[in-house]
């Protein structure tokens, strides 16, 4: 684990002409939010390497316990998302960031990801990073890939075959990285 670094107060507003969307360190008592959207993503079978037999305590452990650090985003008072920021490896190589995130359904196609994923990438900084990788993007969430593409990520890795898509079948799994 890089050294220890204090994290700066990294709660963020931002309005738009429809909604007001807050950005901020989850509590204790998001937990159960962040359990059913989770359940939710990993049983559609279609954009999460998890699926609908992850146990809570492997995904409280994955998404919530340190050392990753858990955000939630709320559009107007309403649970909308959540991401996480955690060392991608241990040891030599904890220098490099990784992170999840996950929409609600109602709030997806609205930008949420895009903005929850800028604003890793300035938690990801604070902490003291130097990249940030995702080691497993579903190639067919085409969405998720240009996002993703959009806040600097570039493919630089491709696993064929190696996600099991409910609908699809066997596609493929890309690694995205970019320097922070």
């Amino acid at each position: 684990m890089l050294p220890p670094r204090r994290l700066a107060r990294y709660d963020h507003t931002y309005q738009n002409n429809y909604s007001m969307t807050i950005i901020r360190k989850s509590l204790a008592t998001d937990w159960s939010h962040v359990w059913e959207l989770f359940r939710l993503v990993a049983a559609s079978g279609d954009v999460f390497a998890y699926d609908e037999s992850t146990t809570q305590e492997a995904a409280r452990k994955l998404w919530f316990d340190p050392p990753a650090v858990c955000y939630v985003a709320e559009v107007d008072g309403q649970f909308s998302g959540t991401y996480y920021v955690r060392p991608n490896a241990a040891g030599r190589g904890n220098h490099v960031a990784n992170a999840g995130y996950m929409v609600s359904p109602t709030f997806r196609g609205r930008g949420l990801a895009r903005t929850l994923c800028e604003h890793s990438l300035g938690v990801a900084r604070e902490l003291g990073f130097t990249a940030m990788q995702f080691n497993f993007v579903v190639a067919s969430n085409v969405a998720a890939v240009r996002t993703w593409e959009t806040c600097g990520f570039a493919v630089v890795g491709r696993v064929p075959g190696a996600f099991r898509h409910v609908e699809l079948g066997f596609v493929d799994a890309l690694v995205m990285f970019r320097t922070l």
